[in-house]
């Protein structure tokens, strides 16, 4: 589904990725693992089109999406939530979610019935539906901008720590959500600093250090690494 090859992210003249390589497949969770200013952030920008490429391309199902745009990455099929969290704090629930369905503004029956299925994954959200976006709380934003991703339907989902900043029961629920969707069939990125949280969802998993791939494996095999807190994840 996705397929990133020697993929190079710079700020002026500061190289952030340096010839990063790594696939997804179809209905896979792969998580991106990595300390803090490794790069994984700014691969994930890069595929999500908000960061030019320095070098290397992007596939999404075949397709090259190293120079598109974002929302030309949406409507190709692919969907970001940004670690950023940011919501319309002023919109409603209701509307805030609307908007992720932007691409779909026509075909209101299909929103109508992907905001079914959202509120049955998201029922906090259903119950908070004319309440400004601005009043939840973190976990409640972190699901929305999920759902709000969703409502553009993509193939493939790309997750920017999504635990970042949350309680641990949050995090516990957000991941409960997030291994519903892997079953359902979505195709998923995960970039994640909590490594025992992203592994027990992960299929497989790269770990990112100074810019580059530092190891890969499955998800047993990563864990069975016993340095790596200490070599790759700044422990």
């Amino acid at each position: 589904m996705l397929e990133i090859n020697d993929l190079s992210v710079s700020y002026g003249a500061i190289r952030a990725v340096r010839g990063v390589s790594f696939s997804v497949g179809k209905g896979e969770l792969v998580s991106l693992l990595g300390a803090n200013g490794a790069g994984k952030s700014s691969t994930i920008k890069c595929i999500a089109g908000a960061l030019k490429a320095a070098g290397g391309s992007i596939a999404l199902e075949g397709k090259d999406i190293t120079t598109a745009n974002p929302e030309q990455v949406i409507r190709a099929g692919l969907a970001t939530v940004p670690e950023t969290r940011d919501v319309f704090p002023d919109l409603t629930v209701a509307e805030n979610l609307m908007l992720g369905a932007y691409i779909h503004r026509r075909d209101q029956a299909g929103n109508r019935q992907n905001l079914e299925k959202l509120h049955t994954l998201f029922p906090r959200l259903a119950e908070r539906s004319n309440q400004p976006a601005g009043t939840l709380s973190g976990g409640e934003q972190q699901m929305l901008v999920i759902a709000r991703a969703l409502m553009a339907r993509p193939r493939v989902l790309l997750l920017d720590e999504p635990s970042l900043g949350l309680a641990p029961a949050i995090v516990e629920r957000i991941f409960e959500m997030i291994e519903t969707l892997k079953k359902s069939g979505l195709t998923i990125l995960l970039v994640e600093q909590n490594v025992n949280q992203a592994l027990s969802v992960a299929d497989r998993a790269y770990v990112m250090r100074l810019g580059a791939i530092a190891t890969s494996g499955t998800a047993e095999e990563i864990r069975a690494t016993s340095d790596l807190s200490a070599h790759y994840l700044g422990g």
